[in-house]
């Protein structure tokens, strides 16, 4: 099989999406209004986040509308994801360059890296904070990893300080301690909300 990285950003970021699609229809009602661990988030605003960073990053630069309802955070991602997987599976549409809200121009397809990590960590976040099973595909987690190192993205505006963790601790818990996330961050008090 073939590694994360000989597969490419448009495989990487469709797998990712549908490890958060499962994610989000496992969370409870009781469960949208949860704390996360992605610090000052409930579990309905992470969802917005991710909505939100595909919708300035990808969709909207390509013209693409996801006809998403005003309410329900599931069914507005679920929207959002078909908007997005039209593209993916779209020949082409993420190779031209467009403008983007910056001014600039760009591929859309060169922010498929930054969006694929970007929701793998949400993933985890929000299993966590539902008290859903939060491991994360190991080979996604070392590609994030990897871009996480090389663009020196601790302690900037985007994510916490990091927290630290062992040289040896899985590559999951290094992402997440890299970005600034607790690997063991507690459930809710409790238990999973159910």
């Amino acid at each position: 099989m073939k590694s994360w990285q000989e597969r490419g950003p448009r495989a990487r970021h469709g797998a990712v999406l549908a490890g958060f699609t499962r994610t989000a229809r496992g969370v409870r009602e009781a469960a949208w209004h949860v704390p996360t661990p992605c610090t000052g988030w409930d579990a309905q605003e992470l969802v917005e986040h991710v909505i939100g960073f595909h919708e300035f990053l990808l969709l909207r630069p390509l013209g693409v509308r996801a006809h998403r309802p005003r309410v329900g955070p599931l069914e507005r991602w679920l929207a959002t994801e078909g908007a997005i997987r039209s593209l993916l599976d779209e020949s082409g549409a993420l190779d031209a360059d467009v403008p983007y809200f910056d001014g600039e121009t760009r591929r859309p397809a060169d922010v498929l890296d930054a969006l694929a990590d970007d929701v793998l960590v949400h993933t985890w976040d929000l299993a966590r904070a539902a008290g859903l099973p939060d491991r994360l595909d190991p080979d996604a987690c070392a590609v994030a990893l990897a871009h996480a190192q090389r663009d020196g993205r601790p302690g900037n505006d985007l994510f916490g300080s990091p927290v630290e963790v062992p040289d040896e601790a899985p590559t999951q818990d290094r992402l997440l301690g890299l970005l600034g996330r607790d690997p063991r961050w507690p459930v809710p008090p409790g238990g999973p909300v159910v």
